[in-house]
């Protein structure tokens, strides 16, 4: 069974339910330790005075704020601890707010809360279904750990889930980015083509979340290159990313992607034809009747391979995107072959 990493109460009204508090992730990142190259030494950190150069005890260390000017204010590790908010014993709901109200830039992490025995079942689902009901999700602040949060108490299918959320004055100002106006600014998109055309290619890329369809394709590739190392295996340095769209390029690109996103693909077939007719004029013939794979551009081998229901085809590079989409071309013409 999952160790709680807090225990205390939900409290509302007077209400109080005794709950633990669990972690709702898990980091997947992989950890390396740090090596002189061409050795088996491990580089270790020192703390080291940068006057002396000699290394100082960790007891001994104080920490210091800067006030302007090159000069600091030193504490010491009792002060802080002396004002240091104690740990909380209740989680206290001050309010409810409507769940779609809160911008989804202030949340942090999530974890789950449990009762912390069987009696305690009844107040926790009737909590959970009345929040369900009314689509509220209860704010509060404690402090877990030395640090105070706030939080948003919210129901999640048979759980209730605890969203640690930053502090208004944590969230950046947008308005120091270089962002293009709104509507009525000058160069901000106008009714017409392009933005019709936009808009057709989300509607048409529309679909259910699945979040199981999505994977972390970097840590994959970090445990196939320390694999491959390993073994002594050859190591295949990936393609580069596409390059961005022209703008006299953006409307044909936009046909193009709602072409391929409504599952016709007769713009890859029609460029595929094309390409045919180009090599047969240079003498160089494209075989099978298909068009010639190494001719086309990252972006077209994935409307392919999307066609062709390639599965994992968003992380494959352009030479591996090209294996996939030529082995699943074979396999389907094969298919019609034997059904034929």
């Amino acid at each position: 069974m999952a160790r709680a990493i807090w225990t205390g109460a939900i409290s509302f009204g007077l209400v109080s339910i005794p709950v633990g508090l669990f972690s709702a992730t898990e980091d997947h990142t992989i950890h390396f330790h740090q090596f002189e190259r061409g050795t088996s030494d491990r580089i270790r950190y020192q703390r080291v005075n940068e006057r002396t150069g000699k290394e100082v005890e960790y007891s001994d260390i104080v920490k210091g704020r800067e006030v302007g000017g090159g000069d600091y204010v030193l504490v010491e590790p009792d002060e802080l601890a002396d004002i240091a908010p104690g740990r909380s014993r209740t989680i206290d709901i001050t309010t409810f707010v409507d769940l779609d109200e809160i911008d989804p830039i202030f949340f942090q992490k999530t974890y789950w809360l449990a009762p912390t025995d069987e009696q305690y079942a009844r107040p926790y689902a009737l909590l959970r279904e009345a929040m369900t009901r009314t689509n509220r999700a209860g704010i509060a602040t404690f402090v877990m750990r030395g640090k105070e949060y706030l939080t948003a108490l919210r129901a999640d299918g048979d759980a209730l889930a605890l969203e640690t959320l930053f502090f208004a004055d944590e969230i950046r100002d947008r308005s120091t980015l270089d962002l293009p106006g709104g509507a009525s600014a000058e160069g901000a998109p106008k009714k017409g083509k392009e933005l019709d055309m936009a808009t057709g290619l989300i509607e048409a890329m529309s679909g259910e979340w699945k979040p199981d369809e999505f994977r972390d394709t970097y840590t994959e590739r970090v445990e196939k290159l320390i694999e491959d190392k390993h073994k002594g295996r050859e190591v295949v340095r990936e393609a580069e990313p596409a390059e961005p769209t022209a703008m006299s390029d953006l409307i044909a690109a936009l046909e193009r992607s709602v072409a391929d996103a409504r599952g016709g693909g007769k713009s890859q077939q029609k460029k595929g034809e094309q390409k045919k007719g180009e090599k047969a004029k240079k003498g160089k013939p494209a075989t099978d009747g298909a068009p010639d794979l190494s001719e086309l551009s990252k972006s077209e081998l994935v409307a392919l391979a999307r066609e062709l229901d390639v599965k994992g085809r968003s992380s494959m590079s352009r030479p591996k995107l090209e294996k996939a989409v030529a082995a699943a071309s074979g396999a389907t013409q094969e298919r019609r072959r034997k059904a034929s």
